[in-house]
């Protein structure tokens, strides 16, 4: 009984930014559970890597080209899904970006509109876009794609723009959840810590803020895109049947001190 609740069977799952990294690792979460796999990703070239790489372990997978910043975009894919009669079921909003290293005083009006555009408008697209289907079919469940920042200030390096989006993400969560649970919609959200991707490490900066980020982690570790996507298959699947409005964090024990 308590296996098969993880279990996502013939679920239609899409994740946005899916073609790499934790979005990767989040759709073939999902597709190891038995999810027929949808991810959406602006770059042609990343989105077929990932989904070819998908395919090649078995996974059924397709990828559909679209930026979350657009409205009308999402609005059209979760409506095409629902037309050919596949309407998304699972909803990973995993598409983000970051930046980090410029203090508030001097970040400028294109990066902090740019944060907020991808990072929150575009939650909140995806989530009006597929959510409609799903109260509509009175049943669905989100993950969004939040972050420990949302809930700390992050040091040494500064960071607004990146932690008011996450905190952002973080209520939206929880306000859509009221919102829909009369509609059999569960929305939830995972908090991680800093994940050790190629991206984070190739980044020079990073080299000297590791040693503080590690000292500041009880477990004393980064983490592993894996372990993000194993919390996000949790709260997609029947095993969650009774969470919603929740954001689990995923952290090492940051937030613990």
């Amino acid at each position: 009984m308590y296996q098969a609740r993880f279990r996502v069977d013939n679920e239609v799952a899409v994740v946005t930014g899916g073609g790499r990294g934790i979005g990767l690792a989040c759709a073939e979460a999902l597709g190891e559970a038995g999810a027929l796999l949808v991810i959406i990703e602006p770059d042609e070239q990343i989105g077929s890597a990932g989904r070819d790489e998908l395919v090649a372990k078995g996974h059924r997978a397709e990828l559909v080209i679209g930026d979350v910043t657009s409205s009308a975009r999402m609005t059209e894919i979760a409506d095409m899904l629902a037309a050919r009669g596949t309407p998304a079921s699972i909803l990973v909003n995993n598409a983000g970006i970051g930046s980090s290293g410029i203090s508030s005083e001097d970040v400028d009006d294109e990066l902090w509109l740019r944060m907020m555009d991808v990072n929150v408008n575009g939650v909140f697209w995806c989530s009006r876009a597929f959510g409609r289907h799903m109260i509509a079919a009175r049943r669905g469940s989100i993950v969004n794609l939040g972050s420990m920042s949302g809930t700390i200030c992050n040091r040494p390096q500064p960071q607004t723009p990146y932690n008011v989006s996450k905190a952002a993400v973080h209520h939206m969560t929880r306000s859509i959840a009221a919102e829909w649970a009369p509609h059999g919609v569960r929305v939830n959200a995972v908090a991680p810590t800093y994940i050790e991707t190629p991206m984070v490490l190739a980044n020079p900066e990073n080299s000297t803020r590791i040693e503080t980020w590690l000292n500041d982690t009880p477990m004393g570790r980064m983490g592993q895109a894996h372990e993000v996507a194993s919390a996000v298959l949790f709260l997609a699947s029947d095993a969650a049947s009774l969470m919603t409005g929740a954001v689990v964090p995923v952290d090492g024990g940051f937030t613990c001190w």
